[in-house]
């Protein structure tokens, strides 16, 4: 069973673009950093219906089952990121979900 794990982010109005793309690649390096992280694909919101409620950011992360996503979630490395990116983000909206096809 594959989860997916899904997280938005909108940083803090003074968060400048330095800050954003260290941010960007720190969080995507998790996927060689982290054995348990299968899959990890990411973006910029660009829709055009105006219901982003501010957030700009998507990281979309794929875990083999509920015990990998877990031992992501308490990994050092991924405490070591949110720990680096946490004081930038004003908002961060989770969701995961097991894959159904």
């Amino acid at each position: 069973m594959t989860i997916r794990h899904v997280v938005l982010l909108r940083f803090k109005p003074e968060t400048g673009p330095d800050a954003i793309n260290l941010v960007e690649q720190s969080f995507a390096a998790l996927h060689g950093a982290i054995a348990e992280v299968q899959e990890l694909e990411w973006g910029t919101n660009n829709s055009p219906e105006g219901l982003d409620h501010g957030f700009t950011h998507c990281f979309s992360l794929g875990f083999a089952d509920t015990a990998a996503r877990d031992a992501y979630l308490v990994h050092p490395t991924h405490q070591g990121f949110t720990a680096l990116a946490g004081p930038h983000f004003a908002d961060v909206l989770v969701v995961d979900y097991e894959l159904h096809a």
